[in-house]
């Protein structure tokens, strides 16, 4: 076969601060940068969707077409320019040639200036410029808000089953499956989906916890029992608002009635979990107290996420509540990363090493409870911010946050970049020369990608709420186009819009055509 291949990513914060430009494409920000053509083909060797799929068709003989693919750091809506932009190279490239199916890795969240839904609005324009016979299959985030344009327009969808999300190169290598199962069945797999009544808040989502560890479990085994070609559950993306946000279990299958049986219990299994999804939070100066004490007699550093001011949830990186607390807390051995300040970096780059340089860190979120740390830093290292991440997320991805410094307080150091990126890897310390392993006390700008990397070498992990875009709790955000019923957090209210006077007042298994 010949198959187009090409991946467009985004997760979409619709209340996160910063709108997301061609040019953040163009960097990668944490993801590869923007890559053309036959330079695709070296994906094949990294943990990211597109890789697993190459190595998989490539195996099996299949020519491969690869055309673009673009990802960028989750922030607000799209743009016009990017979304138009790098969807016509897609959508372009698929009409000058006659393919025998396309591939897209894709994230499942994507909101755009113009359209709730940017993957269906992808799929929709690919679709009709392709016609109805060629198959098209995509690989999809956990965190994907499924839709039933997605659903309508891919032949075929299959989702990551881990967070961290180390499987995503496994998923491609799945999708790869799909499109044979697909072709096999002359592309008439039966296809059946469900939406869950409730958000899930992103750190309950963490498959190397419960409920979700046991959820996925669940979902293997009846995939196999019922020989489903694909069976998948997202818990979606609870900071995008739009009506159709929210938790989707579907299935593929050739047997209707296995399908429906297979996508039915996995609905039963997390609707039955709905308590468990929900996840304690400590404030700044309690998460600091706790770490202190399990620090005091550890040879392993305690790590404290940073959960709200996570980049790779729509966050800009940038607040200082814990940088506030730990200054406080006369926090000793501490290392917090990334912090986004380019102006800061410029001041320290001015200053140099070994130098002092008073600055006004951070704090420009603009959020209540956050104010930049107006101090004077010794300016410890200077750095080019690159690195290969060697963890088991993104791994072998090479990644450049621009310039980075690393500056102390006292006990703290602060590792400040250029650019943005979650703290999903160790060596992003690295670039600053903090040496993770040493410290007794790691602050992380993220939510659960960090656990990959990072839980190996912890003494324990607590999870922090200080004021951040990226609401925690998804019952804090300020919802106003949420389906009307959905239950804003685990066993939490349902949303009832202002105009909603004839609006159902609860949402139940919910099937999407």
């Amino acid at each position: 076969m010949k198959i187009l291949v090409a991946g467009f990513q985004h997760e979409t914060n619709t209340f996160a601060p910063t709108q997301t430009d061609y040019a953040n494409f163009e960097r990668g920000e944490g993801f590869p940068a923007m890559t053309r053509g036959v330079d695709l083909l070296a994906f094949a060797d990294i943990n990211i969707p597109a890789g697993g799929f190459i190595r998989a068709a490539q195996a099996a003989g299949h020519q491969i077409e690869p055309v673009i693919w673009a990802g960028a750091s989750p922030a607000a809506h799209v743009t016009r320019a990017a979304f138009e932009r790098i969807a016509a190279e897609i959508i372009d490239a698929a009409e000058q040639r006659k393919y025998d199916a396309i591939y897209l890795d894709l994230h499942g969240a994507m909101v755009t200036v113009d359209a709730d839904d940017g993957e269906g609005e992808l799929l929709s324009r690919l679709r009709a410029r392709v016609g109805k016979d060629v198959p098209i299959v995509t690989s999809l985030d956990l965190h994907a808000n499924v839709t039933t344009a997605m659903l309508r327009h891919a032949n075929g969808m299959t989702a990551f089953r881990t967070y961290p999300h180390v499987d995503m190169a496994d998923t491609g290598a799945r999708a790869y499956q799909l499109l044979e199962d697909l072709l096999k069945s002359d592309g008439a797999l039966h296809t059946r989906s469900m939406r869950l009544p409730f958000l899930i808040p992103i750190n309950g989502m963490c498959s190397m916890l419960e409920p979700a560890k046991s959820i996925y479990a669940t979902l293997a085994s009846l995939e196999d029992r019922f020989g489903l070609a694909s069976l998948s559950f997202s818990p979606g993306f609870p900071a995008a608002d739009f009506p159709e946000c929210g938790p989707v279990v579907w299935g593929h299958g050739r047997d209707p009635e296995a399908v429906e049986q297979a996508v039915q219990a996995l609905y039963d299994a997390v609707l039955q979990a709905e308590p468990l999804w929900a996840v304690p939070f400590l404030e700044p100066s309690e998460a600091v107290r706790q770490a202190q004490a399990l620090a005091r007699d550890a040879d392993r550093p305690v790590v404290i996420a940073d959960t709200q001011d996570n980049p790779g949830a729509g966050g800009d990186s940038n607040t200082t509540g814990m940088l506030r607390a730990l200054i406080e807390a006369d926090a000793q051995g501490a290392a917090l990363g990334l912090l986004w300040d380019p102006q800061a970096v410029q001041q320290a780059v001015q200053a140099g090493v070994g130098n002092r340089v008073t600055l006004s860190l951070g704090g420009k979120s603009r959020i209540p409870g956050d104010e930049p740390v107006n101090a004077e830093f010794d300016v410890e290292y200077i750095g080019d911010g690159k690195c290969r991440f060697d963890g088991p997320m993104m791994h072998g991805v090479q990644a450049d946050v621009g310039p980075v410094a690393c500056l102390r307080l006292g006990g703290i150091r602060v590792v400040v970049s250029s650019g943005k990126s979650q703290m999903l890897d160790r060596n992003l310390f690295r670039t600053g020369n903090v040496q993770p392993e040493q410290m007794k006390i790691l602050v992380v700008k993220s939510s659960v990608h960090f656990r990959a990397d990072f839980q190996p070498i912890a003494q324990d992990i607590l999870v922090a709420k200080a004021p951040g875009p990226m609401k925690a709790d998804s019952a804090d955000l300020p919802w106003t186009r949420l389906a009307p019923g959905m239950r804003m957090r685990p066993m939490g209210e349902p949303f009832a819009p202002p105009s909603a006077n004839a609006a159902p007042d609860r949402v139940t298994g919910t099937v999407l055509p």
